[in-house]
């Protein structure tokens, strides 16, 4: 019965979206409050009915009710009680009602605290709002229903992927869902204010928040996959350029440029149809991260579905929101006249350098995630369907069909090309003067922080020996950035005492701190990247029980192998002592481990954590001379990736509690600076 209500419920609460969207929008056009003051109540509704829906779920999968087809093909009785729940969005229809529960979520948010919005706006916003769930209402209900019973329910289930019973993956779709979901609002308020025809500074100041808070929700869910990657799959890396991991890193990136480009729009009311831009194009690829995973077209161990139908639903929505928005802000794109002018050298020329190499970095990684998609249809067949000869074929491009790939090494050097000059601009551009300023001046109040990193890269260059530019040019980078930050931050103190300053540095906004805790975390992270690419240490090799290797200035040894018998698997791990100079240090655990009722074996990785450095063990399959295969890396700086992805996202709540910024004070400008609609 529960399970009834939820799907009448989910039903329900696309109807309730479709006034949301029809009356609001209207009553904005005619100007008539009352019709625009239906959006409140409706986004509350939905958020409850889809909130009921989702709980109905939840519970069918608590109570192992195998009556249910998607709970039979994803639980299991004996799964721990954090995968029965876990489970609910680690599938393709559960994760759909989990984005759209977060939609509604988001639309009701913008009720709730949106009150200094004028009535107009927040009346559209809603309105835009709700047709991007209706979208997904329609594709929950006609292509992915969750809630549908078994005519002869099995005694239990086939259980969840097992390399996703895991607590990081386990809270990483929520927060990147939250991210990807939360670029709705940034994407709604944009085709709000071209339909209002009001891009000012006031909108500026609006639409910040919202997209902060998607860019701080997308920092975690990214961070947590990385971690995920790092420890459960067993290859030793944090990030592999895999289709679906560069589905949500484009829109992230995106995500970060808008900010930079809303904060241009608030101080200066320039850059606005750029912002606008940025807005749509964020979410169109947050949607096309969805297809990604969703569709099958490109191969991925992160992808929910290989339904190439479901795929198109989700082209389809893509095709709507993302063409019509840029259709409409080509008809408007004349209104969006930009008031501030700026020299060459300003505040505002940094940072548009900064949005510039963003969707660069952003569009290069689109190009190297679907290159191999398109040399395969280009070169799929002489004759396309309909007997419309291929042109690839007809110039001698291809004489049989291509299989190419795209891996690290293009990616590493792509973004090593666009993030050097990214980071060498981000500290400089901070301490710039809006409107004009003097470079001269800035660098000379930069200038003690680049000796500091030129030293310590120099440093860093002469204790290597026959190693990669990689690892100094990254200590360069790294403290180039994080002392940009803190010269920036004492710089707002202005001059006096040491005692005045440091008092004025307790009362510095939280949008300062906020900035500078952010970039610090990216300073962090560029460094910790370089460093462990360019200095980790390897060694792979056949292992008796009782044998010692070295690995650097790190001795392991394989202590035993024993049996292991977990809730839901068994399998084999090995006790790893480690010695560092010669002396004990302490011992991993590495597991190799077989789920039986999905028949996947999986591997745990021994990781023993340091500030400077993590030693990382593999026990691979026994071998038939015998022994066990081992692989062994030392990791340098390793935790530190994450740490500086921690701090970016600390940052952006700090910001985000600034009080200024969560009333979005400047919303009472006149009338006088928005710009009309033609």
């Amino acid at each position: 019965m529960i399970i009834e209500l939820g799907h009448f419920a989910l039903i329900l609460a696309a109807l309730v979206g479709v006034v949301q969207m029809v009356v609001p929008i209207f009553g904005a056009h005619k100007g008539w409050r009352g019709w625009m003051a239906l959006a409140d109540p409706a986004a509350t509704v939905q958020f409850l009915l889809v909130g009921f829906s989702f709980a109905a779920l939840m519970y069918a999968f608590v109570v192992s009710d195998f009556s249910l087809r998607l709970v039979a093909a994803n639980s299991h009785s004996d799964k721990p009680m954090l995968y029965k729940v876990s489970g609910v969005w680690g599938n393709h229809e559960g994760s759909i009602l989990l984005w759209l529960l977060i939609l509604v979520l988001f639309g009701a948010c913008a009720s709730w605290f949106g009150s200094n919005l004028p009535a107009s706006l927040r009346a559209r916003v809603l309105g835009v709002q709700a047709a991007v769930s209706i979208a997904f209402y329609g594709f929950i209900l006609f292509t992915s229903n969750p809630f549908e019973r078994l005519e002869y329910p099995p005694f239990n289930g086939q259980d969840l992927n097992p390399l996703l019973q895991d607590p990081g993956l386990a809270f990483h779709p929520p927060f990147l869902y939250l991210g990807y979901v939360g670029l709705s609002m940034s994407f709604s308020f944009a085709i709000a204010a071209l339909l209002e025809g009001r891009v000012d500074a006031a909108w500026g100041r609006w639409v910040r928040p919202w997209t902060l808070a998607a860019w701080i929700f997308l920092t975690i869910g990214i961070a947590l996959g990385s971690w995920w990657a790092y420890y459960e799959l067993g290859w030793g890396g944090f990030w592999f350029w895999d289709p679906v991991e560069n589905a949500s890193f484009m829109p992230w990136l995106l995500a970060a440029a808008l900010l930079h480009s809303a904060i241009v729009v608030e101080k200066r009311e320039s850059l606005k149809a750029w912002t606008i831009l940025l807005a749509i194009l964020a979410f169109g690829f947050s949607l096309l991260g969805t297809f990604i995973v969703r569709s099958g077209v490109l191969t991925s161990v992160h992808a929910f579905a290989n339904d190439p139908e479901r795929g198109v639903f989700i082209l389809m929505i893509l095709g709507v929101f993302v063409g019509g928005g840029l259709l409409l802000f080509a008809l408007r794109a004349k209104a969006m006249e930009a008031k501030g002018v700026f020299g060459l050298v300003s505040r505002e020329t940094a940072l548009v350098s900064n949005n510039v190499l963003l969707a660069v970095s952003s569009f290069v990684v689109f190009w190297g995630t679907i290159w191999p998609l398109v040399v395969e249809i280009a070169s799929a067949s002489p004759v396309w369907s309909g007997g419309m000869a291929n042109p690839f074929y007809t110039f001698g491009l291809f004489d049989k069909p291509e299989q190419v790939s795209v891996g690290p090494p293009f990616f590493n050097f792509a973004f090593t090309l666009i993030f050097v000059p990214l980071a060498i601009i981000l500290p400089v551009g901070a301490v710039l003067a809006w409107k004009r300023g003097s470079l001269s001046k800035a660098m000379k109040s930069m200038a003690p922080i680049a000796v500091l990193a030129i030293a310590l890269g120099a440093l860093a260059f002469a204790m290597q020996t026959g190693r990669s530019a990689m690892g100094p040019i990254g200590v360069v980078l790294g403290v180039w950035v994080v002392g940009g930050a803190s010269m920036d931050i004492w710089l707002r103190t202005g001059r006096g005492a040491l005692s005045d300053r440091l008092k004025r540095l307790t009362r510095l906004p939280r949008a300062d701190w906020g900035k500078f805790t952010a970039h610090a975390g990216l300073g962090i992270t560029v460094f910790a990247v370089a460093v462990l690419m360019a200095w980790e240490a390897e060694d792979i090799r056949v292992a008796q029980v009782g044998d010692r290797w070295g690995v650097g200035i790190h001795e392991i040894e394989l202590a035993a192998v024993v049996e292991i018998d977990g809730p839901n698997y068994y399998g084999e791990g090995g006790e790893m002592n480690v010695y560092r100079n010669g002396r004990f240090v302490g011992q991993v655990f590495a597991e190799k481990r077989v789920y039986p009722v999905a028949q996947m074996p999986t591997t745990e990785a021994g990781i023993r954590n340091g500030v400077l450095r993590d030693v990382y063990v593999v026990l691979g399959d026994p071998q038939t001379g015998g022994g066990w295969a081992v692989r062994t890396y030392i990791k340098p700086f390793a935790n530190w990736i994450w740490g500086g992805a921690i701090l970016m996202a600390l940052g952006g709540f700090i910001s985000l509690s600034d009080r200024r910024l969560r009333v979005a004070a400047g919303a009472a400008k006149t009338t006088s600076n928005t710009v009309p609609a033609e």
